[in-house]
């Protein structure tokens, strides 16, 4: 290999360094071109920039393709790019352009950089601890703490297909106190980051996008091989991304994504975020963990689990108040790779919902991805007591059609002997990953009967809702009220609405009580609520507030919304304007101040 010509190898090193754009609406990015055609959005290591876009293709040459390689080798070199590339690290950008531009397949709409970071979804740069101005009413002082919401955020604009899950995390945090605001936008220091970053190259394989194709697949893990065995990266040290979720338990605060474990962040008086590092809890989480733990408001114990494809294919385990983990308790009735993303727990319970999403090779042998929807495969409901030694008296409940991707709230009944799940339903499970677009959720109310094994279950809505939060201190025990994401269409959110669960038990229609949406070309996030007196036992469950960050995609601006609770029209009682646009990503979390300076 230490044959290979500079001059070939510089063949495949199109840089144009970009950076990236703050003001929206941005033109969607082209994704990297055939080397033959001449290029305007030109992909090596680098940033993004927006370019005129040129007409692109996925298909190969069919001959003579090495000729054509070799003819445009004199490209133009960005002053971004390192003029002493050591000579693997260009090695393997030829093979990675070789397969990007020979071996993939023509790139599906899930998987094309040209969609999937188009627009308000379009990546921003990091932006240091800013003051907000006020542009309408005043923050609360229930406020005082800090907003966060975690997502997808490429560091280098993708070299190949690439899926919006398989982003950066970034963290957009907003602290107030006093009445006024401070925001931040800061990458989550993974390790996954820092080594490209060192690079100045995408370099680690992307988790959901990497697999497109057989053939293009095992190439890419025979250059992901080489990339370890020179010591480009090590995968013991993790390969996540870190941009799913982010939640505080045992005094300290985590941004999560589920291929990876969790890694801790604090956030500094001045309103800085800060990446503390990768937790592996005293060497007890050896390999990955749910973005979805949940947290005991009573015991303050937090339980998670994790999922992967090889068995067991589902292991569940928790931490004491301390954040002590304790041990795995693997969940052998699991008998197929399935992608479990979230669960909800109960007083004495936790439930697993087994949708028909699954790993299979059948996908990715026909050119597509390898986690697709297997469509006879039956949904089922697992129930296990949470401070069980293992899964003997773990109990499964067949529920055809009840497709769960998020959990919203779970609570016992009749002396312990029914469990009461709240889930929205994914109606066209097949479009999950694919075409997020086309999902239609449904919130639906799912009875299960320990005893006799009877599952009843009804919608408490029509609306396409997800993204749905309740009051954090009615995790595990019986809650009325739920706020849900409007899609319009999913992963965008179109406004909020409130449901009452209380009405499904008079009548069985829909229980909408509140709503509000954004406007016409407003978009949001997904919903927090934020009790204004979280230390009173009497206080009523809706009393307090919801907050989104929300963007108008017509003006260009950005704006975090705090809205009444229990106002019908969920009023919007403050907003502050936001230095720079937060793109569109996935879940958020309050945190106290009390709770910041534990931290």
């Amino acid at each position: 290999m230490g044959s290979f010509p500079t001059s070939l190898l510089s063949t495949f090193l199109r840089p144009n360094s970009i950076p990236f754009q703050h003001q929206p609406p941005r033109r969607p990015l082209a994704p990297p071109t055939s080397l033959p055609q001449p290029s305007a959005c030109r992909v090596f290591s680098t940033r993004i920039e927006e370019n005129q876009p040129t007409v692109t293709t996925t298909r190969r040459p069919k001959r003579k393709w090495l000729k054509k390689l070799i003819s445009s080798t004199r490209k133009h070199r960005s002053k971004s790019v390192k003029e002493d590339q050591p000579l693997p690290s260009m090695i393997f950008k030829v093979f990675d352009d070789i397969i990007i531009n020979f071996i993939d397949p023509p790139l599906r709409v899930s998987v094309d950089p040209k969609y999937v970071l188009s627009h308000s979804f379009s990546p921003v740069n990091e932006l240091p601890p800013t003051e907000c101005e006020m542009i309408e009413g005043t923050l609360p002082s229930c406020l005082d703490g800090a907003y966060f919401r975690n997502g997808p955020n490429p560091q280098y604009l993708p070299r190949g297909p690439y899926h919006l899950f398989d982003g950066d995390g970034m963290l957009h945090a907003i602290r107030i106190s006093k009445g006024k605001a401070t925001f931040c936008s800061r990458y989550v220091k993974t390790y996954k980051y820092q080594t490209e970053k060192d690079a100045e190259s995408p370099i680690f394989p992307n988790v959901f996008s990497g697999f497109n194709g057989m053939t293009a697949s095992i190439a890419r893990l025979a250059v992901s091989t080489g990339r370890i065995l020179m010591g480009q990266f090590d995968p013991t040290k993790g390969i996540g991304v870190a941009n799913t979720s982010i939640a505080y338990f045992g005094n300290k605060l985590y941004a999560l994504g589920e291929s990876d474990l969790p890694y801790a962040i604090k956030l500094a008086t001045n309103g800085d975020i800060i990446t503390i590092g990768r937790d592996d809890f005293d060497g007890k989480l050896l390999t990955n963990m749910t973005a979805h733990p949940k947290i005991d408001p009573v015991t303050k114990e937090t339980f998670a689990f994790r999922y992967g494809p090889g068995p067991p294919f589902l292991t569940f385990f928790w931490f004491n108040e301390n954040g002590k983990k304790q041990d795995d308790v693997p969940i052998f009735s699991v008998i197929s790779p399935s992608f479990i993303h979230d669960f909800a727990i109960t007083k004495n319970y936790a439930i697993f919902p087994e949708n028909q999403i699954e790993m299979s090779l059948t996908g990715l042998i026909g050119g597509g991805s390898p986690v697709r929807a297997d469509p006879r495969k039956v949904a089922r409901l697992g129930v296990i007591p949470r401070y069980d030694k293992d899964d003997s008296e773990m109990k499964w409940f067949e529920v055809p059609g009840l497709n769960v991707v998020h959990c919203i709230n779970a609570w016992e009944e009749d002396h312990g002997d029914t469990i009461v799940m709240v889930a929205p339903n994914i109606l066209s499970v097949e479009h999950a990953l694919e075409r997020m677009d086309l999902i239609h959720a449904s919130v639906e109310k799912v009875t299960m009967d320990l005893k006799s094994g009877m599952v009843s279950r009804y919608p408490l809505s029509i609306r396409n809702l997800d993204f749905a939060v309740i009051n954090p201190a009615f995790i595990a025990v019986k809650n009325r009220y739920i706020y849900c994401g409007v899609g319009d269409p999913m992963p965008k959110i179109s406004g909020v609405v409130k449901l009452d669960i209380s009405l499904s038990e008079v009548d069985r229609h829909e229980c909408i009580v509140a709503s509000r949406m954004f406007g016409r070309g407003c978009f949001g996030g997904e919903p927090f609520f934020v009790a204004k007196e979280p230390k009173n036992p009497y206080a009523d469950e809706d009393d307090g507030y919801i907050v989104s960050y929300v963007h108008n995609e017509i003006t260009g601006d950005s704006r975090f919304v705090v809205m009444d609770a229990k106002s019908p029209t969920l009023e919007i009682v403050a907003a502050v304007k936001l230095p720079h646009r937060v793109p569109y990503g996935f879940h958020g979390l309050f945190v106290r101040e009390n709770d910041l300076t534990t931290l």
